[in-house]
């Protein structure tokens, strides 16, 4: 499971005794479970141990989450496979003189080295993570065991994939995990909201709780193939779990395209495309049976993800200006429950492969189009250049990262209002660390919320104009400038100074 919002950590005592086991140390805690490192007293051989709890749930959500427990329990205890993480035993504690654990129940499991989101983490965004493929060959060996035996993960992501030593690879977490009632399973609807298909939007929540099917985890293990290929780079634009799961509700209606990273070889780029597709019937045509059949093909044939340069990526949302504050609280307020890199790859490919690339004879600081080119990239979206983005630093900053507009409260190159600028900057992995004054944070941040603008000038019926569009938007709103019907009359000097700049660097 994906927390979200991680509770204390259950207290145990160094030193306390689990059946065979001493506990260490906390490796970490959940919403309601928390995991601590222990070591066998016999040989001292190294341990987790998960304790779940449900003391600090409410009544309504105690009886869903024991029966979860119950199933976490059952799966753990009769999964049976090299890619799946081995539990030794399941105690339920009787510690009356410790009210908080007595009847707390704890999983002895392998203790991993790390999981495969820290391996990520640990990465270089747009390069594979080493041993990539692996690493996946491992992930879909133990999918295809769980579906064969009538088990679905419902919660596959990063995180989740633990790896130990010897170069094992674990599918762990089993706290959503379910086993089908003929063709579909129910949950509680909870999960990571960047990794769910996009059908799971509109099933219903019953008293046995949300549909889950198979072909789910399919999806999942799409988009976690191409963050393990990627460096972390999520196939969906947006800046938050909640934006990335939207984008992917809008390409499964037909409203967009998928946009996979460049840097994928073909055969990858075919596979992922199978697991993404946009309907749970295609999903279940390829099954997880095959896909681990054809992640071994590659594997053995030695595919991987070229270290390439990238075309247009994909990006969405992040914000600017007073009147954008609006759009940019909304967003800060939905559920960031997934993690997915966001800052632009290094590598840049040379001028004459990027579309509107900026001129070599153009008044651009060359210490800077590294970093325009690179945010504009992330972007799918044609209109989004790395000439428009520069012609708007321009007019905004004339590529002064010190300026300034008190009396609107904007600062930076790109003149971000503090607090609207934090908004859309930080990800799902609560990274705060990003600064509006620091020009590739700012710059990066802009081709994100130019990026969404263009995609919401589009779903509204608006495909004219569109760099003059972005531009109005971006210094009012995506909502002034839709209710206008294009440009408004107020931004329209503004407007005319950026279309003029881009003309001079689109010669």
């Amino acid at each position: 499971m994906d927390p979200g919002h991680p509770s204390p950590a259950l207290a145990i005592p160094e030193g306390y005794r689990i059946a065979d086991w001493t506990v260490t140390s906390l490796i970490g805690s959940g919403s309601w479970g928390t995991v601590y490192a222990a070591r066998r007293t016999s040989d001292a051989a190294p341990a987790a141990v998960k304790f779940l709890r449900t003391d600090l749930l409410t009544p309504g959500q105690r009886a869903s989450m024991e029966e979860l427990i119950r199933q976490e329990v059952r799966f753990s205890s009769e999964a049976d496979h090299p890619n799946l993480v081995r539990t030794h035993t399941v105690v339920t504690l009787n510690d009356p003189d410790r009210p908080g654990l007595d009847g707390v129940t704890a999983l002895v499991m392998d203790r991993a080295e790390r999981s495969l989101h820290e391996l990520i983490a640990a990465g270089e965004p747009g390069t594979p993570v080493p041993d990539a493929a692996r690493i996946l060959d491992g992930v879909a060996a133990g999918l295809a065991h769980m579906h064969t035996r009538g088990w679905v993960h419902a919660d596959l992501k990063p995180a989740n994939i633990l790896l130990g030593p010897d170069g094992a690879v674990w599918l762990a977490d089993f706290g959503l995990t379910v086993e089908l009632d003929g063709t579909h399973a129910y949950i509680p609807p909870m999960g990571s909201l960047d990794h769910v298909p996009p059908e799971w939007w509109s099933e219903r929540t019953g008293v046995r709780g949300t549909a889950v099917r198979p072909t789910a985890d399919i999806w999942a293990f799409g988009v976690l193939a191409h963050q393990v290929l990627t460096g972390g780079l999520h196939p969906f634009p947006g800046s938050t779990a909640r934006a990335r799961a939207l984008a992917a509700q809008s390409y499964a209606s037909g409203a967009a395209q998928l946009r996979l990273d460049d840097a994928l070889e073909p055969q990858w780029r075919e596979l992922i495309g199978s697991c993404l597709a946009p309907d749970h019937a295609s999903r279940a045509e390829l099954g997880a049976e095959e896909l681990a059949r054809r992640v071994r093909a590659l594997r053995k044939g030695g595919v991987r993800a070229r270290r390439g340069l990238r075309r247009p990526g994909v990006l969405a949302g992040a914000g600017l200006g007073l009147a954008a504050a609006t759009v940019a609280a909304t967003l800060v307020l939905l559920p960031e429950d997934g993690a997915a890199r966001t800052t632009p790859p290094r590598p840049t490919p040379s001028a004459k492969t990027v579309p509107g690339a900026i001129p070599e004879d153009s008044d651009v600081p060359v210490a800077l189009r590294r970093t325009i080119t690179d945010a504009a990239k992330r972007c799918t979206d044609e209109e989004v250049t790395p000439a428009l983005l520069a012609a708007m630093i321009k007019a905004e900053s004339g590529f002064d990262p010190k300026a300034s507009r008190p009396a609107s409260g904007e600062y930076g190159i790109a003149m971000w209002t503090p607090s609207v600028f934090q908004a859309w900057a930080v990800d799902g992995d609560g990274d705060g660390d990003k600064d509006h004054m620091s020009p590739p944070d700012a710059i990066a941040t802009m081709a994100v919320f130019t990026c969404w603008l263009d995609q919401r000038f589009k779903d509204n019926g608006m495909r004219e104009n569109l760099p003059e569009l972005i531009v109005a938007g971006y210094r009012t709103s995506d909502k002034t400038v839709i209710q206008a019907g294009g440009v408004p009359e107020r931004t329209r000097p503004h407007v005319d100074t950026v279309m003029r700049y881009l003309k001079e660097y689109t010669r």
